[in-house]
């Protein structure tokens, strides 16, 4: 039998409305963007979308609802009205929606709400492993389902995971607020590939993630747990051809005239929102009565049509935002209102898309000025809905979808004197301007709709995963290990070239903190002692330091990157030629930095100098690294320099020292039948390059690398290390 893999989409809420009529339960599908994009994914073939119905379903009802969203590809999650109290209306709403939104003031951090958020991902899960089988893949959606990629990570680590967050993600200062903040990078960091609506919400995700997590950052990449993650912006689109054919629809024609008759000679504003305090309605409607305030000759000129979609009203916060909005309409329509005129036409209630689509096509003005959005896809409707290429998008610059329609009049919603100047723009803007911005949108909108983003996003899961198994081949498995020893053991001249730092010892904040421990002496002992290895210590230290902590053992050793060599029973030796006279000019430059960096630090040996910023502040110490490298660069190709950027650390030495060069001069007129090397740094790929293919090249806490394999960290280089002993020693005694 021949098993089909599947797509399973998982969202707070299933793309369907369920109402009771008559003791009997109705189906409906839902209009949502969404829901519209991921029909063509969830509706083909076996797959499958699950979320919650919507509405507290009985116990023994429970099964019948099952079966009638099964004929529709969908799954349910039954949630109890005590778990979307809290869950849902508790953390989602009342602590991740504000965070994300930058109204943190309006966030309540309740304990309670933090265990029923993680109860309900792992009810989640629970539904998302009963349907998987080894091959599907999972798309999670949005903010309230953060925990589950890794929830379902944890039984399922092969699957493929991608998940999309909807709202906007706020800047590491923002989110650091939330006290569970680590969990929830970690709950993301569970998928493949996460998208975001726009470039800022990766790099703020970035941050957070960089700061909040053990994974590495590598541009768009994070290194975690062995895996890439890869972050990237996907705009998400709508369904253009749907909202350009209302136009023509038989409904909206009649809507549009008998708007067109009761405002004749009016120039039409249009708003429409949920109510929610992101979306800056109080600060739209002062800049209306501040335009009328100032410019009166638009009294009786133009109006505003402004539709608020009730949300959440039971919410204190909500409620009175709302009261705010009915209290600030009536003094502007009592302030300035004629008697065959009324400046603001209020709507507080939902319509159809039909009647939407006729106040898009009749609008001569759409304002949309949120304080902060994901993307907004009203701005997009109603550029689509514009089959005249007229009309004027007035659009905040805290909106997602201002990255794309640059050709709307942009405007900082915190600025009312900006709104109404761009209103008084926007009714003045004559015909051509009009078309020729409106064009350009639509164009844009056209192209970049709903089912781009969705292949978009599906193709790039897929690349990101054929990424990760092509990588996945270079980790030293046992297998590979395996074989690895055996060659080990049957050789007869071995060469084992090691780098320290990073390789032999954890990475320290404090460099004098890692020195060697009795385990490693033990091992590098014992490794010494079999005749036919030759083991060479490869490390960027100065040779002082590696004479006072491995002088005792029968080692070959190359410091500072080559500058200076031991070979086994003879004194160190320098490079012959080697200059250190360009060495204060660098360090006066390197001083200047260091002073306006606390936490750096100049480490001086013969022939190079290393800056160090392993203790700076995240960000502060990149942004040296690269203000030094600027300062730095045309001075050192003049003086024949090299400069190496490594590990928290910037150095600069002498173009002929190099560690593979060095290495090189161990191997010469040498032919040993086993070589590995091993090494985490920048310095090291220099090695890796220099031997020759059948060596065994390993790289060490990264996957990126001109070697052949990879181990996680020091801790499996010693194992690796002591299984090649064991194994000698196994075949030795048979």
């Amino acid at each position: 039998m021949i098993t089909i893999n599947k797509t399973i989409i998982i969202s707070n809420r299933l793309p369907v409305k369920i109402t009771e009529q008559n003791g009997e339960y109705i189906l409906r599908p839902s209009e949502g963007g969404l829901a519209t994009g991921l029909g063509s994914v969830y509706k083909d073939g076996n797959n499958i979308w699950i979320g919650w119905p919507g509405i507290e379903v009985p116990p023994e009802r429970q099964a019948e609802v099952t079966d009638k969203l099964a004929e529709l590809n969908l799954v349910p999650v039954f949630l109890t009205a005590e778990e979307i109290n809290l869950y849902y209306e508790g953390f989602s709403n009342e602590v991740l929606w504000p965070t994300f939104h930058y109204l943190a003031t309006y966030a309540n951090f309740d304990q309670t709400y933090w265990n029923f958020y993680k109860s309900v991902n792992e009810k989640f899960k629970q539904a998302v492993i009963d349907n998987i089988l080894d091959g599907d893949t999972v798309w999670v959606h949005d903010y309230q389902l953060l925990m589950l990629p890794y929830l379902i990570r944890t039984e399922k680590p092969n699957i493929t995971i991608g998940f999309f967050q909807h709202i906007p993600f706020p800047s590491y200062e923002i989110f650091r607020l939330i006290p569970w903040r680590e969990e929830l990078i970690s709950g993301m960091l569970g998928a493949d590939l996460l998208g975001f609506h726009t470039f800022d919400d990766v790099r703020h995700f970035l941050s957070a993630a960089s700061r909040l997590s053990s994974g590495k950052l590598q541009d768009n990449i994070i290194l975690y747990k062995d895996r890439q993650v890869v972050v990237e912006a996907f705009p998400m689109g709508i369904d253009y051809e749907k909202f350009e054919r209302l136009t023509t629809h038989e409904k909206v024609a009649r809507h549009s005239a008998t708007f067109k008759k009761s405002q004749k000679n009016l120039k039409i504003i249009l708003s429409i929102d949920r109510l929610d305090y992101s979306k800056g309605i109080i600060q739209r409607l002062q800049a209306m009565e501040l335009l009328l305030q100032l410019h009166p000759h638009l009294i009786e000129k133009i109006s505003l049509f402004m539709v608020v979609v009730p949300s959440r009203d039971t919410v204190p916060k909500y409620r009175e935002l709302r009261d705010n909005i009915d209290q600030l309409v009536g003094n502007i329509n009592s302030r300035f209102r004629t008697l065959s005129w009324t400046p603001i036409h209020y709507f507080y209630r939902s319509f159809s898309v039909e009647f939407l689509s006729a106040l898009y096509s009749i609008s001569d003005v759409c304002l949309v000025t949120p304080m902060r959005d994901g993307m907004n896809l009203v701005s997009k409707e109603y550029v689509a809905s514009r089959t005249n290429n007229d009309g004027v998008l007035v659009l905040s610059e805290m909106a997602g979808a201002s990255k794309e329609l640059n050709d709307a009049l942009i405007v900082n919603p915190n600025n009312i004197g900006d709104i109404m100047r761009a209103i008084v723009q926007a009714i003045d803007m004559p015909l051509d301007e009009q078309q020729l911005r409106m064009s350009s949108m639509r164009h844009i909108v056209k192209k970049f709709n709903i089912h781009l983003w969705v292949k978009n996003f599906m193709d790039k899961l897929k690349e990101v995963k054929e990424m990760q198994q092509s990588l996945l081949a270079k980790h030293a498995v046992q297998a590979v290990r395996s074989q690895i020893s055996k060659d080990y053991a049957v050789a007869k001249d071995r060469y084992i070239f090691l780098d320290y730092d990073g390789t032999l010892v954890g990475f320290q904040g404090d460099i004098d903190k890692a020195s060697p421990d009795q385990r490693l002496y033990e091992l590098l002992t014992e490794l010494t002692a079999d005749p036919a290895n030759r083991v060479v210590l490869v490390s960027g230290r100065n040779y002082e330091t590696m004479q006072k902590w491995f002088g005792h053992i029968n080692l070959d050793m190359i410091a500072e990157h080559g500058a200076w060599q031991k070979h086994l029973n003879e004194d160190w030796k320098a490079l012959p030629l080697l200059t250190d006279k360009w060495k204060q000019e660098v360090k006066t430059v390197l001083d200047t930095y260091t002073d306006r960096t606390p936490g750096s630090f100049i480490e001086e040996k013969s022939y190079s100098l290393v800056w160090h910023y392993r203790k700076v502040e995240k960000g502060l110490g990149e942004l040296r690294a690269n203000e030094i490298t600027n300062h730095l660069r045309i001075f050192i190709a003049d003086k024949g320099l090299q400069m190496m950027e490594g590990n928290k650390v910037i150095e600069f030495k002498n173009i002929e020292v190099n560690k593979g060069k060095a290495v090189l001069n161990w191997l010469y007129n040498n032919n040993p039948d086993f070589t590995v090397a091993l090494g985490d740094d920048h310095t090291d790929e220099d090695i890796f390059k220099a031997l020759p293919p059948q060596a065994y090249t390993i790289k060490v806490g990264s996957n990126i690398s001109a070697a052949r394999y990879y181990l996680r960290d020091y801790k499996e280089v010693r194992e690796l290390l002591k299984e090649l002993l064991r194994q000698k020693q196994t075949i030795e005694n048979t």
